[in-house]
């Protein structure tokens, strides 16, 4: 059973884990941010800053935020822990929590790739419950000097999660961040890889989603970059699931409609503010390491494994490798394809 106010634990202050928290704090949730120091240093000078996508906006002062680089601090009361870590750290915060958590803690993850719940699920007790997550927005953040810690959401989507806490959408949802469950979340996590597979693309263009999906050059690299996710998935009998209402087998096809027909069939996906970027392009800007393993990785792999070719989505890895901890700069269409 879940209680009316749980101790709720945000493992990892991007983007997404800053929104997330930063709504449940808003609406008056017992939350604690385990994060980085830089992070922790950040907001604990300026506070942090939510705009919801309809403009409204939540400052969450200094003195209500609870944050903590120790996980010792973090974790000992935790009951809920919401993982908004990059993939690639999992497994690190796995052993974080098996460490320093209640054995009976809720984990919800709310990260890319279609992995990570069973990630967590092999590396904590059976008392734990691990609930897949999926988040379908995309947020922007900024930190100005002088101004606080901003996460702005820029995309419409409400957060799935898996049917094992039946009480757990009630507890987490608040007017910013509805939560629905969902029957079939690892068909929602395929789904949403898909949808994913734009993140490298965008961040190589340089350009805002907006602009970028309004050229139909880009959109035609992404579909095929769709086609042969699908294609790898279909050859292993993986079905993804519909993310935001829309059938996967049909996204390469929206794509690839000249200009005046992509905007009226895909009048939903272009209602984005003109801020939106992905998430790796911010991976970018700040000198991270991508997630492009979980992502196009993916993709190689499973038509590795079946025989098959994908050698767009090879050619996209080796773009971003080249690209991480590199200046940013805007990559050609011909180059990516190349």
């Amino acid at each position: 059973m879940v209680s009316d106010k749980p101790r709720i634990v945000i493992a990892g202050s991007g983007s997404i884990g800053c929104y997330v928290g930063g709504s449940l704090v808003a609406a008056g949730h017992n939350v604690i941010f385990f994060t980085r120091p830089p992070a922790e240093t950040k907001m604990r000078q300026t506070g942090l800053k939510i705009i919801d996508l309809d403009g409204t906006e939540h400052v969450v002062s200094t003195d209500s935020l609870e944050l903590s680089s120790d996980p010792e601090i973090a974790f000992a009361e935790a009951q809920i822990i919401l993982v908004s870590v990059k993939s690639g750290a999992t497994e690190e915060i796995a052993q974080l929590v098996r460490q320093y958590a209640p054995s009976d803690t809720i984990i919800v993850s709310l990260q890319n790739g279609v992995s990570n719940a069973e990630t967590l699920r092999r590396s904590l007790p059976d008392t734990t419950t691990v609930v897949t997550g999926m988040v379908p927005f995309n947020v922007v953040q900024s930190d100005e000097t002088g101004q606080p810690l901003t996460v702005r959401r820029t995309t419409q989507g409400t957060v799935l999660i898996g049917d094992n806490v039946p009480e757990l959408p009630a507890v987490l949802s608040t007017p910013a961040l509805p939560v629905q469950v969902h029957p079939d979340m690892q068909g929602v996590l395929w789904g949403k890889l898909l949808m994913n597979l734009n993140n490298a693309p965008n961040a190589l263009s340089n350009l805002p989603l907006a602009q970028q999906l309004a050229d139909r050059n880009w959109r035609k690299l992404v579909a095929d970059l769709m086609s042969e996710g699908l294609a790898a998935m279909t050859a292993h009998g993986i079905r993804p699931a519909k993310v935001q209402g829309v059938k996967p087998a049909i996204l390469p096809w929206i794509l690839r409609l000249p200009n005046f027909l992509f905007r009226i069939v895909a009048r939903r996906m272009l209602a984005i503010d003109p801020r939106a970027r992905s998430s790796m392009w911010e991976d970018f800007s700040r000198g991270r390491t991508t997630e492009i393993e979980y992502l196009q990785g993916v993709v190689t792999r499973l038509a590795d494994e079946k025989g098959l070719a994908a050698p767009l989505s090879a050619k996209v890895i080796t773009c971003v490798k080249k690209a991480e901890g590199k200046p940013l700069r805007s990559h050609s269409i011909e180059e990516i394809r190349s």
